[in-house]
């Protein structure tokens, strides 16, 4: 009875409400979805003192009772009101027409979709947007060609929720538009005044009508995710690290390889003849963070310039000081004569004006992008042709021909690696910046990949900076070498220096040496180690203000020659094992009391422990004079 009392309801009644309820709702949802993606974009590099009030101010509407908000539109747009007036002026009227509606809707709306959006902005990987930047993209192409597509599935949700609300809205459009049949009744006003009239048939009639529409657009928008996701996870081709290729040794005759053999055999005398003017990067900046200060400067000519240090030591702010990406507080950085940044004259290059490329630890390749289209984001200003042949290039250099058409989720982690090395490389930058590119990998793959590396900044013409934690990686990669600690730069010398000589226990700890005592000179090449209670013959002159003695882990000798010079009886403290090597942590001339009662650290191959091993105590351990490292300052 209930279903035909409705349905007779319905023959009979005005539609009208519907109309101008889905008139109102979907212009407002528009003009939402413009504005609140626009103040959202606005607000998510914002971080000036007024944040918080700003923020306040945009979701006011979400927490204030409608008809407090309806109340203030009045004083607004009333005809004593500011806006009111003004358009008197132009003998129009907002209040009590299909306007006010559109506009309270607007208001009471705006909140869900602006607070969407920036949800949706802020989970968004912000190196995507970083690395964009230092590509050449302008602020407009980041925010149409990055966040937008990648933000599609929460801008999806911020409009369905934003023209709910707008739909439903009632005591604000009451008071600002009334209820004016034909005109501003919406659908929540007239289940408001049929309930008081007491047509209950015709007020389900127009219940059943909001729930339906606003469940249908959550509905919708739940089930296209839901297959977005679907379909993404169908593309994804399971390309893990086993699939990379292995090098079996040989030669091989594929053109790229006979390129990378090439240019990496010739590269030294490739190299000056590709430059007809001086190149040098010159940086002298300081910036002030919460907890920590980078002061820090360097020159850095035609080159692979190591950065090593530990966490925290300013490494990467260096490099993204660099590239625009952080503000120096102080100080000046100079590429190739022309000024990037200089606060004194107050000059700040965007990065996309910068020419300088850098290459994040997670690879920052834009996820909706193919790998061809990836390569070619930095390619715009080139025709379409050109770009074509840019990429192919790149992707030969990288060996990864006929990949252009995937994803970067259908990569596995070392061909996504060559991907952001390609990109990079692909704009021709005059500076290329590695912030621990291999750090994602594993250890087959690290060693891969530098080969790769190795082979492709072969034929780069530009400034190459590597940043690293990592030993072995910089010392192979890198000619020159800059050491950090504390956000300084404590040591800058080639890699044989920094190594054979560090001058400081902290330059000697970032390269690797675990051995140091306290050290008081005996004589003219006489050293007394006090920590560990030996004197010993040092080869190197002993510097004046001599503090320290240390010598690596790898250099200290188990010997049969107990009458060898700076051999002294040790007893084992305790064992560390790794597959191919045994850390040895030992005592000089007495037998330790437990495992942390050591002087040294030796390490050994596998194959030498088991012939040392059984042993009897004592064993006699050497210190090649010639290894020491004398060191002026702790």
């Amino acid at each position: 009875m209930m279903l035909v009392a409705m349905s007779s309801d319905f023959l009979s009644t005005d539609l009208s409400p519907l109309w101008i309820s889905l008139k109102t709702a979907g212009l407002a949802t528009i003009a939402t979805f413009l504005i609140g993606t626009g103040a959202a974009y606005r607000m998510l590099g914002y971080r000036g003192r007024w944040k918080s009030l700003i923020e306040g101010m945009l979701i006011a509407p979400l927490i204030l009772p409608p008809t407090v908000v309806g109340f203030l539109l009045l004083l607004l747009f009333g005809k004593n009101g500011p806006l009111g007036k003004l358009m008197q002026s132009f003998d129009f009227t907002i209040v009590f027409t299909w306007y006010a509606a559109v506009i309270t809707a607007i208001v009471v709306s705006f909140p869900l979709m602006y607070k969407t959006a920036l949800g949706a902005f802020e989970q968004i990987d912000s190196s995507l947007l970083q690395v964009a930047r230092t590509l050449g993209a302008s602020e407009r192409r980041i925010f149409c060609q990055i966040l937008l597509p990648l933000a599609i599935p929460g801008l999806a949700a911020g409009i369905t929720l934003a023209f709910a609300r707008a739909l439903g809205e009632f005591g604000a459009t009451l008071m600002l538009a009334g209820n004016i049949p034909g005109q501003t009744q919406t659908m929540p006003m007239a289940i408001y005044f049929a309930v008081e009239a007491g047509a209950m048939g015709e007020a389900w009639l127009w219940a059943i009508a909001i729930i339906t529409l606003s469940l249908s657009g959550l509905m919708i928008v739940n089930l296209w995710q839901q297959r977005h996701e679907q379909k993404r996870q169908r593309s994804q081709v399971e390309l893990l690290e086993a699939n990379e290729p292995v090098n079996r040794g040989g030669k091989s005759t594929e053109p790229a390889q006979l390129e990378y053999q090439l240019g990496y055999s010739v590269a030294n005398q490739i190299k000056p003849l590709l430059h007809t003017r001086q190149v040098g990067l010159f940086v002298d900046i300081e910036k002030q963070v919460s907890n920590f200060k980078l002061d820090t400067a360097f020159t850095a000519q035609q080159e692979n310039l190591g950065i090593l240090g530990g966490s925290g030591s300013g490494k990467s702010m260096t490099l993204r000081c660099i590239a625009g990406v952080e503000t120096p507080t102080q100080g000046r950085i100079v590429l190739n004569g022309r000024t990037l940044f200089d606060a004194d004259q107050q000059i700040n290059l965007p990065s996309h004006k910068r020419n300088v490329s850098l290459v994040f630890q997670n690879y920052a390749l834009f996820p909706h992008l193919t790998v061809a289209q990836n390569i070619a984001f930095g390619l715009q200003r080139l025709p379409k042709s050109q770009r074509r042949q840019r990429v192919a290039q790149q992707l030969a250099l990288v060996q990864m021909q006929g990949l252009g058409d995937r994803y970067p989720h259908q990569l596995s982690g070392g061909q996504q690696q060559r991907v952001a090395l390609a990109r990079a490389l692909a704009t021709e930058p005059e500076v290329l910046l590695l912030d621990e590119p291999f750090s994602a990998l594993d250890t087959y793959l690290r060693s891969q990949m530098e080969r790769q590396l190795l082979a492709t900044l072969a034929t780069y013409r530009g400034i190459t900076l590597f940043v690293t934690h990592n030993l072995e990686e910089a010392y192979r990669i890198c000619e020159t070498l800059m050491v950090m600690s504390g956000g300084k730069a404590i040591a800058y010398d080639s890699k044989h220096q920094i190594f054979e000589h560090p001058q400081t226990v902290r330059i000697a700890q970032l390269t690797g040496c675990k051995n140091f005592s306290r050290a008081v000179v005996q004589g003219a090449s006489l050293v007394e180690a006090t920590d560990w209670g030996i004197t010993l013959q040092v080869l190197e002159a002993i510097p004046d203000r001599l503090t320290d003695v240390g010598i690596r882990a790898h250099q200290v000798s188990i010997t049969t020659h107990p009458d060898s010079d700076n051999t002294y009886p040790c007893w084992l403290a305790a064992t560390s094992e790794t597959p191919h090597r045994m850390t040895l942590f030992l005592k000089f001339n007495g037998i330790p009391t437990d495992a942390q009662d050591y002087h040294v650290q030796a390490e050994v191959f596998q194959e030498k422990w088991h012939t040392i091993k059984d042993q009897p105590f004592p064993w006699s351990v050497r210190l090649d004079p010639a290894r020491l490292i004398l060191m002026v300052d702790r």
